[in-house]
């Protein structure tokens, strides 16, 4: 399982719910395998949860960007239009 040491494991995930849920597809968080971002729709719900204060409260400040990121470098990729912070 590809983990990413930009973001810490989790201790209230399973990275394996992500990959049993959504399959071997891209995540904006490799490490918990959550956020995933393979298609336009993943893509807008990955930026509308990252962007609620419980889901981010979760993550260090860094590993927020990281994922808003990676969502927006997504969203360009599957020509999607979402709203920046």
């Amino acid at each position: 399982m590809a983990t990413d040491a930009k973001i810490d494991r989790r201790d209230d995930v399973n990275p394996t719910e992500g990959e049993h849920k959504y399959g071997d597809v891209e995540f904006a968080d490799r490490t918990n395998k959550k956020y995933p971002i393979d298609t336009p729709e993943h893509v807008r719900a990955a930026w509308s949860y990252i962007n609620h204060k419980d889901n981010a409260a979760k993550y260090d400040a860094d590993e927020v960007e990281l994922i808003k990121d990676r969502i927006k470098k997504a969203a360009k990729k599957h020509d999607v239009t979402i709203e920046d912070e």
